[in-house]
């Protein structure tokens, strides 16, 4: 280097020396190159997940895990069910949440925001039928299970698995549901969306007086996951879901 360049080049380095440091910073101690954002320090991503947590009213204070293909973490819903978390770990993941004598179930395909509340609930029940299986069996085996991890992973099997929901709850209980995506559309308990369709869902007999899917309601969809099986699935690309066999639908 040309001594007389000295003056000029140090002040570069350390400048890129410092943004360096504050992008280390960023990514939690683990460094960052390229374009796709930080990774911890195994390799897996930084996933950021958020959601609220309701059934017909907030579910406060609730324990919120996140059980992921590879992964997993927790955190605790704030006073209006609202949660939000960064994890290291590899997607899908599937999200209990548990306050007092409830807890519901839900999944994340990616990044952003997935609700937890009793319409997921169903949903997850519904998929787990299409897999052949129940829900507790689905969930108990998920991260050694690679094809219940690639239906959970496929946006589109998971968005037909929601409109199924939304047309066999509207059809039995006769309820026009004014947020058909429940799963990631953002809301806030005690207005109009997804928080006043759980109270409409509840009026109807669909909820219990303790939150959870009444059980005419878990059969339901029970029987309409398994009248339309997922046979075959294709591996879906950065969160944004393959092809399934076949649709989700009313019995």
């Amino acid at each position: 280097m040309n001594t007389h360049d000295a003056p000029f080049v140090r002040p570069v380095l350390a400048a890129l020396c410092a943004a360096s440091l504050a992008t280390l910073a960023a990514c939690g101690g683990s460094a960052c190159f390229g374009f796709d954002g930080c990774s911890g320090g195994n390799g897996t991503p930084n996933v950021a997940v958020s959601g609220t947590a309701a059934i017909g009213k907030a579910l406060a204070s609730a324990t919120v895990s996140l059980s992921c293909a590879s992964g997993s973490g927790a955190t605790l819903s704030d006073g209006g069910g609202h949660y939000s978390t960064t994890l290291n770990a590899t997607l899908p993941c599937i999200l209990t949440v548990t306050a007092g004598g409830t807890t519901l179930h839900s999944l994340a395909f990616a990044g952003g925001t997935f609700n937890t509340t009793p319409e997921t609930e169903l949903m997850l029940v519904y998929l787990a039928s299409q897999l052949g299986t129940n829900e507790a069996s689905l969930i108990a085996n998920f991260q050694n299970n690679s094809q219940f991890q690639r239906v959970l992973e496929n946006q589109t099997d998971v968005l037909a698995a929601q409109t199924a929901v939304v047309a066999n709850l509207q059809q039995r209980y006769a309820v026009t549901l004014t947020a058909p995506a429940f799963l990631t559309t953002p809301f806030v308990v005690g207005q109009a969306g997804v928080d006043s369709d759980l109270g409409a869902l509840a009026t109807a007999g669909a909820i219990d007086v303790n939150g959870m899917p009444d059980p005419a309601a878990v059969s339901l969809l029970s029987a309409a996951g398994l009248a339309h099986p997922l046979t075959t699935t294709s591996t879906p690309s950065s969160g944004t879901g393959g092809t399934g066999s076949a649709p989700g639908g009313m019995m």
